[in-house]
Parts: structure tokens; sequence; C-alpha cells
């Protein structure tokens, strides 16, 4: 089981790794999806470059990296006693908070939604900036 499992677009690498950091300083345990790179050809390229190659996948639902990171963020939100989503958030994050909400887990969400929806009722924390979150965590 971990503390946390951090959701975001993975174009916002940057700001969920200094999540992701930020939590592990304190002690926390972490799953992180950006572990698993989105062009496991490429995957030290930008996460730009990276999202390119992965929106242009012809055959998605066959494909290994795809079966990979799906099976690994499902574990992801299984073994997760709580689940963060960093805004901006895509489609698969939204599909994500559904899935965890489904599971029972803890919901927060950091950062303002583009618009309302009542479906962001879900979480149960919420929080504009991550250094606000930040600092809620013991």
């Amino acid at each position: 089981m971990t503390d946390y499992t951090v959701l975001a677009k993975f174009r916002n690498k940057k700001n969920v790794e200094y999540l992701v950091n930020e939590l592990r300083k304190k002690g926390k345990s972490c799953y992180n999806f950006c572990d698993i790179p989105a062009d496991a050809n490429n995957p030290n390229a930008s996460p730009e470059e990276q999202m390119k190659v992965h929106e242009n996948t012809k055959d998605f639902f066959n494909d290994e990296s795809f079966q990979e990171m799906f099976k690994s963020d499902l574990d992801g939100l299984k073994n997760a006693e709580k689940v963060v989503i960093l805004l901006p958030a895509g489609n698969a994050v939204h599909i994500e908070a559904g899935i965890a909400y489904g599971f029972g887990k803890q919901l927060i969400l950091i950062g303002k939604p583009e618009k309302p929806e009542s479906l962001y009722l879900i979480f149960e924390e919420r929080y504009e900036t991550v250094k606000e979150f930040l600092k809620t965590v013991e």
C-alpha cells in the first residue's frame, strides 16, 4: 500500500515530479505515473515530444507499452491510500479519478478546474496550489 498516487497530464511532468519529491521528503510513499515514459523508445525526450508519439500510436489497444501503462496505473490506484489529481489533467486522469472513487479512495484535487462540473464533488479535499496542499501533509 502506498500513501499517495499522483496523477496529472504527462505534459505536466515537471510539476508532478516536484509534488512526488516533496511528498517523499515528508516520508510518504508515492506512485508516480510519470515513471513510465509516454514514448518507450525515447524515454529521455521532453514530455511534449513523448506525448506527440504517444498520441499518434495507431493500434493503441494492442500496443504493449499502452498495456503496461494501463496495468501500472490501475495497480497504482488500487494500492494507494489517497489519490491526488494535479490539474491540468486530461480525459484519462478524469477516468482514473472515477475509478479511484469507485475503489473508495480518498480523492484530493490540486488546482482550479477550468469550468464547474458537479462530479468534482468527489474530491474530499481541494487545494489551489501544491504548496497549500503540502502544508497539510504531516
